[in-house]
């Protein structure tokens, strides 16, 4: 499958849904249609219209949408992003809160590279901004980065952590939401080493596979069984002529969102069949829940397929962060070097991702950390989704961990210094 025409071919499916969508609802829509009464018109016109937007949004990056934020004298204030630190395969960006004041606490999330953008996080910032100056991670497309921009894999993924984290400074707060979880833990474990200043004050990792093997769930048992050429031939495409990537070897976010949609493919199902029949009688909106959800979740991004492989065999396969094994840049890390961080733990009961007890793992590994340094929280009843965004992120972990970052912050309300501007 490494072939320019296989990811064409899928691209040309892509297309060929999003046309045949938007065909059905133009035809549907002539006035001639509408002389006569006929359901079935707009039957057509409701599979058009939620068709074409389906695969329309598939190569679409969402916008962050961050509404505004009210002031204390109660004037609105635009939120605008800002990059603080632009690389090739991601950058580090500011959510500036028009002329407000910088906030005693300064939190980097770090967003998941497995698919999505990381506008999945846009509801996490959305409840952090109110409390804390938010930066996020915004890991780019492959598909639109030049071969020329060299490899990234799993090792250059700590190494750019590394240098968002030196950028910010030690009054930071790092949040790891999911993928990036393990290879969070590493980037502080070696800056423990290199350059112990520019360690974050806490660390706060949420639902990820430290150790998969801990609590096996359907994404250990694929990464189990699976052998590393069969991902290679199965899943690897090389862009296509379309994009600024092309010629670069891929994991496409069509594929992923595949599996994605295969996990629970009978709750897909029903939700579009309920999204057309809403559309046919009137009562759908730009904004209604299916396409609030949708509108993100079927928005993929291509993942370097050196980045893709290397997180399958390094830290599903061999294990290497739950074996403290880890090596970045001919360097192995040692998790035991942790020693003025404060790391808190958090994972949903429900979490059939990263199930509980793979990210609490990163608990054993620290072994020159003090236990009063240590924190673990399990939210009952929370899904994967759940833990970062939602009802219990909201109620429960975003408290949980804001009172985790005041109780570990020295000189709490104080402003924090300058951020160092890179490009």
């Amino acid at each position: 499958m490494k072939y320019m025409l296989t990811y064409d071919l899928m691209e040309t499916i892509r297309n060929t849904n999003q046309w045949m969508g938007a065909t059905a609802r133009a035809y549907a829509s002539y006035p001639i249609m509408s002389w006569g009464a006929n359901p079935a018109m707009d039957w057509l016109k409701a599979w058009g219209e939620v068709t074409e937007r389906t695969f329309a949004r598939m190569v679409a990056k969402p916008d962050w949408d961050i509404p505004v934020q009210t002031n204390f004298d109660g004037t609105d204030m635009v939120v605008s992003t800002e990059t603080v630190v632009a690389r090739p395969f991601g950058d580090l960006i500011r959510f500036r809160v028009g002329n407000r004041p910088d906030r005693s606490r300064r939190i980097m999330l770090v967003a998941p590279m497995s698919g999505h953008y990381a506008t999945l996080l846009r509801k996490t910032v959305i409840s952090l901004l109110p409390d804390a100056d938010v930066y996020v991670t915004d890991w780019h497309n492959a598909r639109d980065i030049p071969v020329s921009a060299g490899k990234f894999d799993i090792e250059d993924y700590t190494l750019y952590l590394m240098d968002f984290m030196r950028a910010l400074g030690p009054d930071t707060h790092v949040i790891a939401v999911c993928q990036p979880v393990p290879l969070t833990l590493a980037a502080t474990a070696y800056l423990a080493e290199l350059d112990p200043k520019a360690q974050p004050r806490t660390l706060t990792l949420i639902g990820g596979p430290v150790d998969p093997e801990a609590n096996a769930t359907e994404v250990t048992d694929f990464g189990r069984t699976v052998t590393m050429g069969q991902l290679e031939e199965t899943m690897i495409q090389r862009v296509g002529f379309k994009y600024a990537g092309v010629g670069r070897m891929v994991y496409p976010g069509l594929l992923q969102l595949g599996s994605f949609i295969s996990m629970n493919l009978e709750t897909h199902a029903n939700s579009f069949r309920d999204e057309i029949i809403s559309v046919a009688k009137g009562e759908a909106s730009d904004h209604d829940r299916h396409n609030t959800f949708y509108d993100e979740y079927l928005a993929v991004m291509d993942m370097t397929a050196e980045f893709y492989l290397s997180t399958v065999e390094r830290i599903f396969k061999g294990r290497e962060i739950a074996r403290n094994a880890f090596v970045v840049a001919g360097h192995k890390v040692d998790f035991g070097k942790i020693t003025t961080v404060a790391v808190n733990i958090v994972e949903g009961e429900k979490d059939d991702i990263s199930a509980p007890g793979q990210c609490l793992a990163a608990l054993d590994l620290l072994t020159g950390l003090p236990d009063d340094k240590k924190a673990a929280h399990l939210e009952p009843g929370a899904g994967h989704y759940g833990i970062f965004a939602g009802k219990s992120w909201r109620n429960n972990i975003r408290p949980h961990v804001l009172d985790f970052i005041d109780a570990h912050t020295d000189g709490k309300g104080a402003n924090v210094g300058n951020v160092v501007k890179l490009s």
